[in-house]
């Protein structure tokens, strides 16, 4: 267990050291490349280079540093886990105070994917209405995936407009919410199923996730908190990793979903 806590303290405790694993992770580098990337003089970089080689971390081979075998085992496994960390702080009160059980498992090991995400935290005087950003980004998408929990009078109008325009539409509601289009807004709906490029579906379980969106401009997801009202705030990104991860959600829920025909 020493020897664990030594390798622990070895890889984390100097940025630097952690900094020359990653570099090296790619490929080999001569003292100039490492002395170049990190922006530090020879004399700063020899010390950590020392303890990573006493370490078993790092090879030296005339004028070239590279990864041992062990040390290229650890690297792997560093990146995803400093990005999760990176994630998780990003907006941190976020993450931990909210109901994580409607990601899948895999999918919770895969946050690292969501990196440059931005609170959305609505006005306490917009508190019911669609972000702005959220509707202009919606309006300029070429296809569309989305999840609801919740009914919006919005959707009635909103969903119809970019269907008429061409745009691709797939959503899954809940049932309530399903119920609710059928009871105020069956004209609507059944206007709305009548496009081609339009295909809804119904989730039969608790999703435990109050929404979801995905295009190929942006991703966006709500989570409901673990305790406190809900209060509507959301995650939006553009980074493309972030949109591939939320159109895996989507996938994984259609898995269960059912496809609404008629009404």
């Amino acid at each position: 267990m020493r020897e664990q806590v030594k390798l622990i303290e070895l890889v984390f405790l100097s940025d630097k050291r952690k900094k020359l694993l990653l570099f090296l992770k790619d490929k080999p580098g001569s003292m100039a490349e490492i002395q170049e990337h990190l922006s530090a003089t020879p004399v700063s970089i020899l010390p950590q280079l020392k303890k990573l080689k006493e370490g078993n971390l790092v090879v030296q081979k005339g004028h070239i540093y590279e990864l041992s075998l062990m040390g290229g085992i650890i690297t792997d496994k560093m990146l995803p886990f400093l990005d999760t960390l990176e994630v998780l702080e990003e907006n941190f009160d976020y993450w931990t105070k909210r109901n994580l059980e409607g990601i899948p498992p895999f999918l919770r090991k895969r946050l690292f994917e969501l990196k440059n995400c931005k609170l959305i935290r609505p006005k306490m005087s917009y508190m019911f209405e669609l972000n702005p950003e959220f509707v202009e980004e919606l309006n300029l998408s070429t296809h569309v995936l989305g999840f609801a929990s919740y009914f919006h009078p919005s959707f009635t109008t909103l969903y119809p407009e970019l269907a008429k325009k061409g745009v691709k539409i797939s959503l899954i509601f809940t049932e309530p919410v399903l119920q609710r289009f059928k009871k105020d807004y069956r004209e609507e709906l059944c206007t709305f199923l009548n496009f081609e490029n339009v295909r809804v579906f119904i989730f039969p379980h608790d999703p435990k996730i109050a929404d979801l969106t995905v295009t190929n401009r942006f991703f966006l997801v709500t989570l409901f908190p673990r305790e406190k009202f809900f209060e509507h705030e959301s995650l939006l990104s553009f980074e493309p990793e972030a949109l591939k991860w939320g159109t895996v959600l989507f996938s994984h829920m259609l898995k269960e979903a059912i496809q609404v025909k008629d009404v």
